[in-house]
């Protein structure tokens, strides 16, 4: 117990620190006017074209002039195209110049994105406006809200899978079970008001301090992710009346029963089935499987794999407190029981993480190519060391089930009034004790059989919190999409950084290579610049001159120097000021040697 304690701080340090790179999962597949469009008159209207269906927010567009004045606009609403679409018309004709849209949308499984794009109308010109490069959301909300989230996890875990061990294994001592499910329920009520009250602060990328604005929770209570978090709230309220008529009923009927959580009766049982059914959808209908592919199957395999979760991780938990509080030994039948349960628990993990994962993913390349990818590949590398640590527990399952039980030992009462006879002889502080069992007894497989567990519910932590972090990753499936349609992905967070690879040719023996030139966080504002240049061999050459420069053509700005300076071994530049999104023309020059140089160009874009 004392290992479990220490991985809560360390989790919550992990996502602490992955809640600001964090991805939201819908991104901009397009727009109209496109970015960078220049108009011969003015637009009617703005529309922007996602990867998935998005809600919109009170302050979703935000359009400036070339002086950096906003302009009126009218209420954000969906397009004729449905639900994916977000657009705003414009009451009045638009001046001449060149206009910034800054646009704030939330994607259909809960996370936040934003952005921002321009156009002009006439021609170009020189703008004043500016949009923040900040992350999408704020670095304490969204701690805060992943956490929450997080513990949320946890809890329903625990609460589904304590009471379905009682149900089906039926351990002979239920009571030390009771604090348990007492515990898992107070602490999914205290998690789900938690991130209900943080979700308009979560949205609007504002500070929790918002968060008790009544408008706030107005606001949150209308969006699908709200009402997703009113409806567990719901549900956690009937679960515990439900509890309270059982109870009375024991109290009732068996007023003699140790505890009120004793084996309860068939409707009893399929009613707590359909209410955990319910607890479940109120995750899938606000995460991935709302949106994108396949949602009826998609929403069908969420609540299989987390009720399955919940049944092998909480059913663990339940069996390492009754391994730990029970003063017999277990009967075997009890951990057989679970085991057949963790069995049937494992074989729905793997399907629905399979298709869950080939949903989220889309093909291969993205395994390795994309943040969720990776981090699907540390939740397997984790899930199959669980796998591990729990065919062990089986193992010793088996040796418990074999093991002939120990009788309990057989109480002679003193006689009255004076002392036991003494012992025979032979029967010193040497003989065994009647209530040890002999070596190689159920006890001490019951005690293997207790570490076992101990570790597999310890990784199982782990694997949750890995978990948690994977549902706030872009899917590999959405950034290829994004991809495909020359859209960055908006990133909820601090971005990737923009790598380009330059291939240049003085027209010389061995005066070829290629330069790779790293912009972070390749978006507007202030970028670092690295620079590495390659040889023919393919190794890094030594250069006596490299000179940047960044062009907007469209926008009429640049030639902007990058003054990049030999840092031994690559070239670097601690600051370069972008200050428009778009596609810069990037020149590099390269000179090899005193006379000779070249200079080439590459297309890069810059994210708002």
């Amino acid at each position: 117990m004392r290992v479990l304690a220490l991985l809560g701080p360390l989790l919550a340090a992990l996502l602490l620190a992955s809640a600001a790179p964090a991805s939201a999962h819908a991104a901009l597949r397009g727009s109209d006017p496109a970015d960078g469009a220049v108009l011969k008159s003015s637009p009617r209207s703005v529309t922007l074209t996602f990867t998935e269906a998005v809600g919109l927010l009170d302050d979703s567009f935000r359009v400036y002039d070339p002086t950096n004045h906003r302009v009126d606009t009218s209420d954000a609403g969906h397009g004729p195209a449905g639900s994916d679409t977000a657009r705003i018309d414009f009451p009045k004709k638009l001046g001449t110049g060149t206009f910034t849209v800054a646009w704030r949308v939330v994607s259909s499984d809960s996370h936040p994105v934003s952005g921002a794009l321009t156009f002009s109308v006439g021609k170009p010109s020189a703008t004043t406006a500016t949009v923040s490069a900040g992350p999408v959301e704020n670095p304490v909300t969204g701690s805060l809200y992943n956490i929450g989230r997080y513990v949320a996890y946890l809890a329903v875990a625990l609460l589904i899978g304590t009471v379905a061990f009682l149900a089906v294994c039926r351990p002979p001592d239920p009571a030390p079970l009771r604090t348990p499910v007492r515990t898992a329920w107070w602490t999914l009520l205290a998690a789900t008001l938690f991130l209900f009250v943080l979700r308009s602060p979560y949205e609007e990328g504002t500070s929790p301090a918002s968060a008790f604005d009544l408008s706030a929770l107005a606001r949150s209570a209308t969006g699908r992710p709200g009402l997703a978090l009113l409806a567990r709230v719901a549900l956690l309220a009937v679960t515990a009346a439900l509890c309270l008529l059982f109870r009375k009923r024991v109290s009732r009927d068996l007023p003699s029963a140790p505890s009120a959580l004793s084996v309860p009766s068939r409707p009893l049982l399929a009613t707590a089935a359909v209410l955990s059914v319910a607890l479940a959808l109120t995750w899938a209908a606000a995460e991935h499987a709302s949106a994108g592919i396949q949602v009826p199957l998609a929403m069908t395999s969420s609540v299989l794999h987390l009720l399955s979760m919940a049944l092998w991780m909480g059913g663990l938990a339940a069996l390492l407190i009754t391994l730990q509080r029970s003063a017999e030994p277990l009967p075997a039948a009890v951990v057989t029981r679970f085991s057949r349960v963790a069995f049937g628990s494992v074989t729905v993990l793997v399907v629905t993480g399979v298709y869950q994962s080939w949903r989220g993913l889309g093909s291969w390349q993205a395994l390795t190519d994309t943040s969720y990818g990776r981090l699907l590949l540390v939740k397997l590398a984790a899930v199959t060391l669980l796998l591990a640590v729990a065919s062990q527990s089986r193992h010793w399952t088996a040796k418990l089930a074999q093991a002939p039980a120990v009788p309990a030992p057989e109480r002679v009462p003193l006689p009255v009034g004076g002392p036991a006879d003494p012992p025979a002889e032979g029967e010193g502080e040497d003989a065994p004790l009647p209530d040890e069992p002999p070596a190689g007894s159920a006890g001490r497989h019951q005690a293997a059989l207790r570490r076992s567990v101990l570790a597999e519910v310890a990784v199982g932590v782990a694997v949750l919190g890995i978990t948690t972090i994977l549902t706030g990753t872009l899917p590999g499936r959405a950034a290829a999409e994004a991809a495909e349609s020359g859209t960055a992905p908006v990133s909820a967070g601090i971005p990737a950084a923009v790598v380009a690879l330059v291939p240049f040719d003085v027209g010389t023996p061995n005066g070829h290579g290629k330069v790779q030139i790293t912009l972070d966080p390749g978006r507007v504002g202030a970028n670092s610049v690295q620079a590495v240049v390659f040889g023919p061999d393919g190794g890094i050459s030594a250069v006596p001159e490299l000179r940047l420069s960044f062009t907007l053509a469209a926008q009429k700005i640049g030639p902007l120097p990058a003054n990049v300076t030999d840092r031994g071994g690559y070239w670097a530049a601690d600051s370069v000021n972008l200050p428009i999104a778009g596609e810069w023309t990037m020149s590099v020059t390269v000179r090899v040697s005193d006379l000779d140089q070249v200079t080439v160009t590459k297309k890069v874009r810059i994210a708002a």
